[in-house]
């Protein structure tokens, strides 16, 4: 038996895949605009404030790379 979430997530890859890929980018890059902006009310901060901290939390938990460090210098 299908659930009510799972025709909606069908749904919505059906009409995502129906898209131009240019389409789709610009489908993801609004989400996450919206999420900065959520974010940013929520804590009652800036947009250029809620983009750092996301950016932040991306790096959290992730190894430094030996090349990426020689690059920076």
């Amino acid at each position: 038996m299908r659930s009510v979430a799972d025709e909606l997530r069908r749904q919505t890859h059906a009409d995502l895949m129906a898209r131009t890929p240019g389409d789709r980018i610009s489908v993801a890059l609004a989400l996450g605009d919206a999420d900065v902006e959520i974010l940013a009310r929520y804590r009652g901060i800036s947009l250029s404030a809620a983009r750092d901290i996301i950016a932040r939390q991306r790096q959290m938990g992730r190894v430094r790379s030996a090349c990426h460090e020689s690059l920076l210098r």
